[in-house]
């Protein structure tokens, strides 16, 4: 009888330890969930990820009915391996229980199930689910004192559980979020993200077209010169000014030059004629604002202006889709590369390159916050425009300005320089 007394509290007893490590797994599940992917297998109509939702609305609610269930049983289980070690050894069974139980809970009930619900937060949570919704309504007279309890605790340190705690991620959270993707996000797809999120900390003078290389129609040449310049170009839209870009008067479409060319009435007022009136753009506007702009303005190409007025450059709806999307004509980015790989693994690059597009091309991390040209980095880096040909060190990269010519850095080698481990 006294055999069978003992079988049936050891029973008991391994029943409760199991019932501690169910506890003390959902709660480390239930905490451990992504609430992004929370969120989206709830819009899948995932039963478990529904009630787990919901129990995760209230956590202080969560929380109670986990700890109550698993101080209850953890107490019980120690007082039934009491009774047990009492009845086997005696007076000096208590020690043995109380070390003995200590050591089976904290790796049984506690250290292997928490480990496991960290690793493996769904595969926990959701099955668990199913049993916490019910057991909270059952326990929910008890939860509530205890929560009356905590709550008001927690209102003397200025703690409110009823204030929602909503899950918004930066700019810069989401800009990990997509480089620690992985392979669970195509590496195009990576770059895409990555090119939206940064349009907001890129102003329109970053990525122009700067002023002596924009193509343009000046009116105080002859026709036949400009109709030569015309028949040449590979830009659909070009600027039409008097002698100089800043006498801009408007911007011509070659869709129109065609239907003067079919109705044979190609002059310069003719021109004039057909032309759209100029749209001018703060050279600081981030390219986030300007996409809106040329999406409400219907607008494909800008002048782009600094505080005085000054034309400084062109940019253009394709050049703020390549800084998302990248080039968009892989023959268009190879005529004008501005980058070219030598033999010994240095590069020789023109000066009026942009510094961001050098970075994006070679994976390098020349300074950005200053001038935006090669050319720009190098003077200032030098604080004077140099005579002669010279080299400098500018971070890990050295640079050899090759070509100096009307006050004006032409082109440069650069290598980069092997760090020391």
């Amino acid at each position: 009888m006294e055999e069978a007394s003992i079988s049936f509290l050891l029973g008991i007893l391994v029943f409760l330890i199991c019932c501690s490590a169910f506890f003390s797994s959902s709660e480390t599940g239930m905490m451990s969930l992504n609430r992004y992917r929370l969120k989206h297998l709830v819009k899948q109509k995932h039963a478990g990820a529904r009630r787990a939702s919901n129990l995760l609305d209230r956590p202080d609610r969560l929380i109670g009915v986990i700890l109550i269930g698993n101080n209850f049983v953890n107490i019980l289980a120690t007082s039934i391996a009491t009774v047990l070690a009492v009845r086997i050894w005696g007076d000096a069974g208590i020690a043995i229980a109380t070390a003995a139980l200590t050591l089976v809970i904290l790796i049984f009930a506690e250290v292997t199930p928490k480990t496991m619900a960290a690793l493996f937060p769904e595969r926990i949570a959701f099955p668990a689910s199913f049993i916490l919704t019910p057991l909270l309504k059952l326990l929910y007279p008890l939860v509530w004192i205890v929560n009356g309890i905590t709550n008001s605790i927690l209102k003397v340190f200025g703690v409110s559980v009823d204030s929602q705690n909503e899950d918004h991620l930066s700019t810069e959270e989401l800009r990990t979020l997509v480089n620690e993707a992985g392979a669970l996000l195509p590496k195009r797809k990576q770059s895409m993200l990555l090119g939206v999120l940064e349009l907001n900390d890129v102003t329109v003078d970053d990525i122009m077209i700067p002023k002596n290389e924009i193509q343009g129609i000046d009116l105080d040449l002859e026709l036949d010169e400009i109709l030569d310049k015309l028949s040449k170009t590979a830009h659909t839209r070009l600027p039409v000014y008097n002698g100089d870009v800043n006498k801009v008067v408007g911007i011509l479409h070659m869709r129109n030059l065609a239907q003067l060319i079919q109705q044979g009435m190609v002059t310069k007022a003719a021109i004039l004629q057909v032309i759209a009136e100029p749209y001018f753009i703060p050279e600081s506007t981030p390219l986030q604002t300007q996409l809106l702009n040329f999406q409400k303005e219907s607008r494909r190409i800008g002048l782009v202006v600094d505080e005085y007025g000054d034309v400084q450059g062109i940019a253009t709806l394709e050049d703020i889709l390549e800084e998302i999307v990248g080039e968009l004509s892989a023959d268009h980015k190879e005529e004008n590369s501005d980058i070219h790989l030598q033999e010994d693994g240095s590069y020789f690059i023109e000066a009026s390159a942009y510094i961001r597009e050098i970075n994006k091309t070679l994976n390098w991390e020349l300074p950005t916050d200053g001038p935006k040209t090669l050319n720009g980095l190098i003077i200032e880096t030098l604080e004077s425009i140099p005579d002669a040909n010279v080299c400098l060190t500018i971070g890990q990269y050295r640079i050899e300005t090759l070509q100096i010519t009307d006050n004006l850095i032409k082109s440069a080698r650069l290598v980069a320089i092997p760090q020391r481990s």
